[in-house]
């Protein structure tokens, strides 16, 4: 049981509290009280202060589009401790996943505690009311909640951002991603500053969005002795429209001597097109177009064939429901890739099966696989910290071939879902039911036998290595097991570990593969942190693989396993889908490769006026896309 202390310093989603927390952006000196009369920064140009206007007005409709959606958001949050050779590692962690309507938050007076949510059921995070998903992280830390501190980290203010109420001072201009910015530092403005924020912002130079803002939030530091910094960054995910995807927040040691974090914590939303809850159910009339009547020409289906028929029914509303509920990505081309693999294991172990096998991706964070029929899914989490990149900046797929593996053996021994689901009123309830009423995690039977076939199936030629790779995946979450409860607790599916209590693998016999773990190695690696593989489009749902540069590790603490790390999205404008099926008339030639980013960069043009903001993208805004 974790005390009441190590929860208070931190398991903070100051996130969810911090309205009332005090404190200062970063890179800004914590000695002495601020002073209102400091500059912090250059007076604004006749241009820079019309860009701020913009920027005001951009805010308040991107509060008006949060007001109207009810998105999912999740937030992990890894307490921290000293470590002699890896500097600091997660002592503890806490995770949770709710609906947020932000109509219920974001009120009048956004320093006003909203209406008190519902009493908890069950597990934090199994999509509980809105309110209650928030109320529930404050009352976990034992700490005084005010909803606005939840609302500012996404939306700064979503009441009073303007010059009445905020100062503006210029700072530089920047390019995060491909997107120009001009960087300008704000502080509260008047006498009532408690509650304000007091940071950084990064305004597009195109439209005058804020795509990203890190500081936190104004009060006195003679009330208050701990700092909650935040990092929000947003995306482009409609024309002209930028909204909350991710914001990292973490609180220093003070007693530290070495620099370590009381707490680190990762926040991420998606989810944005998900129907706001409703009392009643949607009916939507759908015509087929195109469709031929091609009834004759079927044959007839045998009884095995029938009854295989029901079985990918109750798939198919059971993976449309959780897609429903916002739990999985939508369809993607790394969902195809996944899908290759899967279907390389079974060639080359010579196994037919009589339906494709699929795979999708689960978008939370714990790490946790399952099987709902011939589909796989995989969370994000458990696929971003096997993705191991070797110094050629090769993808090492031995763990996917590992996971794949451990649910395709479920497949192959016929553990298959419960066909009632191939009832669709079975599944008419409402989402925040969506964990309580889909059980979908395999019985520890099931979970023995499948490790058994998994083994067998990696003993392929081609799938060997696998067994080695996975081991030492194994061998290094065993290591942070103690403070990853959080983390290897499924929701839905299998877990690695087989219970909270029983910490032993299902595949513990890939441990002995591996070369024995050593953290002080730096040439070998056995997991990587948090977010080192996927991207999520908080819009579509989709997942894409990220294309990063290759790191070397120069010291241990560089490898930071099963870690959360600060947010950096590479930033780009919204790009409408392309039709592959009609390509534009007069094909283009094709795009020149990526730059090295390592390569020396082309010489610059001549400095233009540092006070005037980068100019804007050439091509015209479209017109803002319908939200309803």
């Amino acid at each position: 049981m974790i005390s009441r202390n190590k929860i208070v310093a931190g398991l903070s989603l100051a996130l969810l509290v911090a309205a009332a927390l005090p404190g200062r952006a970063a890179g800004f000196p914590l000695i002495g009280s601020k002073k209102k009369e400091t500059q912090l920064g250059k007076k604004l140009t006749p241009g820079q202060s019309a860009l701020i206007d913009k920027a005001i007005v951009r805010e308040k409709e991107v509060i008006k589009v949060v007001r109207e959606r009810a998105p999912l958001v999740e937030t992990y949050i890894q307490n921290m401790k000293s470590d002699p050779v890896m500097r600091q590692i997660p002592e503890s962690d806490q995770h949770f996943l709710g609906r947020v309507e932000f109509a219920r938050i974001i009120g009048d007076n956004p320093y006003q505690d909203g209406p008190k949510g519902g009493k908890k059921q069950g597990k934090v995070g199994h999509f509980l009311g809105s309110l209650n998903f928030i109320k529930g992280i404050g009352g976990s830390l034992h700490l005084q909640f005010n909803e606005a501190g939840f609302v500012q980290m996404l939306l700064m203010d979503s009441k009073d951002f303007d010059k009445q109420h905020y100062n503006f001072y210029f700072v530089r201009n920047d390019f995060l991603g491909s997107v120009p910015t001009s960087v300008f530092d704000v502080t509260p403005a008047g006498k009532s500053s408690t509650g304000r924020f007091f940071g950084r912002i990064w305004v597009e130079t195109g439209n005058g969005n804020v795509v990203r803002f890190n500081g936190d939030f104004a009060g006195s530091e003679k009330d208050y002795h701990e700092y909650f910094h935040f990092d929000s960054w947003r995306t482009n995910v409609q024309p002209d429209l930028w909204l909350p995807t991710s914001f990292y927040v973490e609180e220093s040691d003070p007693k530290s001597q070495t620099s370590t974090l009381k707490f680190k914590a990762i926040n991420h939303v998606w989810g944005y097109v998900l129907k706001v809850p409703t009392g009643t159910a949607e009916n939507t009339s759908v015509e087929v177009a195109g469709a031929q009547d091609v009834s004759n020409d079927a044959t007839d289906i045998s009884p095995l064939g029938q009854q295989r028929a029901f079985a990918k029914q109750a798939e198919d509303n059971v993976v449309e429901r959780l897609f429903q509920a916002g739990l999985l990505d939508a369809p993607s081309e790394f969902d195809k890739t996944l899908e290759a693999l899967a279907n390389n294991i079974l060639a080359y172990n010579q196994i037919a099966v009589s339906a494709p096998i699929r795979v999708r991706t689960l978008l939370t964070e714990p790490l946790e696989s399952l099987a709902v029929g011939n589909t796989i899914i995989l969370s994000k989490s458990l696929i971003d910290t096997t993705a191991i990149v070797t110094s050629d900046g090769a993808q090492q797929m031995g763990n996917l071939n590992a996971l794949l593996a451990f649910q395709l053996a479920h497949i192959l021994s016929g553990h298959r879902l419960d066909t009632k689901y191939a009832f669709q009123d079975r599944l008419l309830f409402p989402d925040n039911s969506a964990f309580k009423r889909i059980p979908m995690h395999h019985t520890d039977a099931d979970n023995n036998e499948a490790a058994k076939k998994t083994l067998e199936l990696l003993t392929a030629k081609e799938l060997v290595d696998s067994q080695k790779y996975f081991g030492l995946y194994l061998q290094q979450l065993q290591q942070r097991a103690k403070g990853l409860k959080a983390l290897e607790s499924p929701m839905i599916g299998d877990g690695l570990t087989k219970s909270d209590v029983d910490q032993n693998f299902w595949l513990a016999t890939l441990l002995p593969k591996a070369d024995k773990l050593d953290v002080k190695d730096l040439k070998q690696q056995g997991a990587v942190p948090l977010s080192s593989f996927l991207r999520f489009d908080p819009w579509t749902d989709q997942v894409v693989t990220m294309h990063t540069a290759f790191e070397p590790i120069l010291s241990p603490s560089d490898k930071m396993p099963f870690e959360v790390t600060p947010v950096y999205l590479k930033l780009t404008y919204f790009k409408p889908p392309v039709d592959p099926a009609a390509p534009p008339a007069g094909a283009a030639p094709a795009a020149a490769p990526a730059a090295d980013p390592a390569a020396t960069p082309a010489a610059a043009p001549p400095a233009a006026d540092p006070n005037a903001p980068p100019p804007a993208p050439p091509t015209t805004t479209p017109p803002p896309a319908d939200q309803n």
